[in-house]
């Protein structure tokens, strides 16, 4: 996944897109968008609109932590969470240094973005948050994706990586947007 931090708006239309769609209860969260304000000498203040997401780390410490295999790795890389072996311990939410994990309050297991592998990619449909994104921040495939590679030989990128954590998977093309003071 590539988050084009230079188109998005921070509107969150991906964040309600993805609660509704995968039934996420108002206690938590799969996705969010930081809006993270950043004033110039001017005096008008520009916002980073972030990403708050599983970064599907390599080596994911949710991953190692889990006493029932419930987190796993998927083919395609994805990061996922088994719900029928999922006792509810809470160990991976504790462990993710992304701290973008939750107990669900209904189900009482763990749940966070696996981008929409069940709801969406299962029958051929990219993650919601990519269909749902008026701005085109969001590109979905395989990391080795032609793509994918054409984007990244392309695009200055980073990965926000925390200590602790594997490699992310989330990669992100930074950007802000002025927005005059006064209208915030």
């Amino acid at each position: 996944m590539i988050h084009d931090e230079s188109r998005c708006n921070g509107c969150n239309i991906c964040a309600r897109a993805c609660r509704k769609t995968n039934h996420v209860p108002a206690q938590g969260s799969r996705l969010s968008i930081a809006h993270i304000p950043v004033t110039d000498n001017d005096n008008e203040t520009q916002y980073h609109f972030f990403r708050q997401s599983c970064q599907h780390c390599e080596d994911a410490p949710c991953i190692d932590v889990c006493p029932t295999g419930a987190s796993w790795r998927d083919e395609q890389g994805i990061v996922r969470v088994e719900k029928s072996q999922c006792i509810g311990c809470s160990y991976c939410i504790g462990a993710c240094p992304y701290q973008v994990r939750y107990l669900n309050p209904v189900t009482k297991v763990a749940d966070k973005c696996d981008f929409c592998a069940e709801s969406r990619l299962a029958k051929g449909f990219p993650p919601i948050c990519v269909s749902a994104c008026p701005e085109h921040a969001l590109i979905f495939g395989r990391e080795d994706s032609p793509e994918i590679q054409v984007w990244l030989q392309d695009n200055k990128y980073y990965q926000y990586q925390l200590p602790g954590a594997g490699k992310p998977h989330l990669y992100r093309r930074f950007g802000q947007h002025l927005i005059k003071k006064e209208n915030v």
